[in-house]
């Protein structure tokens, strides 16, 4: 009997969360075969079955086990089961009844009465057509989101009016959930940022005229070129990178009684997952070009969503970068990331009427936020690094060579 035992993950983890198992218990697992996921405080990692054999499992998801223990057990000297014989679709279809088949198909005939793409019941769909209900007012209780009667003549008895999850109207019910490792981690590292740094925050706006027209005119090329989207986060990481190193105090975090500068911009990008927030690490910034940016900005934001991100790929970073528009934010004041010293936020983009050359102008405007650690960055640095950003992105050449060509050409 060979025993998985829980592998180490990190210096200073010393349990992890039994997420999911992969394989059942009592499953035939190959070797190397992924049997299941778990969850560090940091990141989630999976669990390969070190022979083949018959899966016996020790804990049940959502168990917290200590580093070492031993998570499952596989019978390597059980035989591998008979692959089952399984009949053709075709097959079974010839073998069932015809009177089976003529209410399967009654039941799988596409409903005129709504949109094809509306799953209800016949009764159903017909009253639905009949009365002229809005599907999306209606809270679907079948089996895969199918509208069942009863749904329908709810949103008749109860117009406007549902509960949160689909049962009673004036329910009071209470939920509670294990915290996971992560949202704990989160939790206990937003709390520390709030109160071991003099957290300051300031503000800017920045015009995305230039940004929106480049990325007009060259995403298609830019997609084809490179295959990959041209984002804002590319022009808002680079502008980042050129600023940071104007600006050394804004890369920088107090370590005891010493100050420690990065004479590189490791950029930590905010992604939001159903699990919480994570912050994976795009190094060296200055170093890659716009579209090695969008590449590594796209897979790390898929790592974080299937819960792929290593421990290395999310520690490390020097800035942070967030981006709460993408969900209609106006304006916020983020936390900082610790141990690093600043975050910019980004914001929704919206257009606003603006002075231009003493005309009112609409313009899509976005505001910008930097929070920082006021014991190290101090307002001079702060506002000069916003500054710096909203001119670099307002005028996208300087990102080129950090300057205005013709002043570079004049030497000016």
């Amino acid at each position: 009997m060979i025993e998985i035992k829980v592998p180490t993950v990190g210096e200073s983890i010393s349990e992890v969360t039994l997420l999911k198992w992969t394989k059942k218990d009592g499953d035939y697992v190959e070797r190397d075969e992924v049997i299941a996921e778990l969850e560090s405080e940091k990141a989630t990692f999976e669990v390969n079955a070190e022979q083949a054999g018959i899966l016996k499992t020790l804990a049940a998801e959502g168990d917290t086990i200590l580093i070492g223990s031993i998570l499952a057990q596989i019978d390597e000297t059980a035989e591998k089961p008979a692959a089952s014989a399984v009949l053709p679709v075709a097959d079974k279809a010839e073998k069932s009844s015809p009177s089976a088949n003529k209410e399967q198909i009654v039941s799988q005939a596409p409903v005129t009465a709504v949109a094809n793409d509306v799953k209800a019941t016949p009764v159903a769909s017909a009253i639905i057509a009949d009365k002229k209900i809005d599907v999306k007012k209606i809270e679907p209780t079948g089996f895969g989101g199918k509208i069942l009667k009863n749904d329908v003549l709810d949103a008749l008895a109860n117009p406007g009016k549902k509960s949160f999850d689909g049962g009673e109207l004036f329910g009071r019910n209470v939920r509670r959930e294990r915290m996971s490792n992560l949202r704990k981690t989160i939790s206990r590292r937003l709390v520390e940022a709030k109160n071991t740094t003099a957290m300051l925050t300031t503000f800017n706006e920045v015009d995305m005229t230039a940004i929106m027209e480049i990325r007009k005119a060259h995403k298609d090329k830019f997609k084809e070129t490179h295959g990959v989207n041209l984002g804002f986060m590319s022009f808002f990481a680079k502008a980042c990178a050129i600023a940071l190193n104007e600006w050394p105090a804004v890369n920088a975090f107090i370590d005891g009684d010493e100050l420690v500068y990065h004479d590189y911009a490791d950029i930590s990008i905010a992604v939001s997952t159903p699990r919480g927030l994570t912050v994976p690490v795009i190094r060296n910034v200055e170093s890659l070009g716009m579209a090695d940016i969008e590449k590594k900005v796209l897979e790390l934001a898929g790592k974080a969503r299937d819960s792929k991100l290593t421990a290395d790929e999310l520690t490390g970073g020097t800035f942070t970068i967030t981006n709460g528009g993408v969900f209609g934010s106006l304006m916020s004041t983020p936390i900082i990331n610790i141990p690093q010293s600043a975050i910019l936020g980004m914001h929704k983009i919206q257009e606003r009427p603006m002075a231009v050359n003493g005309k009112v102008e609409v313009r899509p405007m976005m505001y910008l936020a930097l929070s920082y650690d006021h014991r190290i960055i101090d307002g001079r640095e702060s506002v000069s690094f916003l500054v710096r950003v909203k001119e670099l992105l307002e005028n996208p050449s300087l990102l080129l060579i950090g300057k205005d060509p013709v002043k570079a050409l004049l030497e000016l």
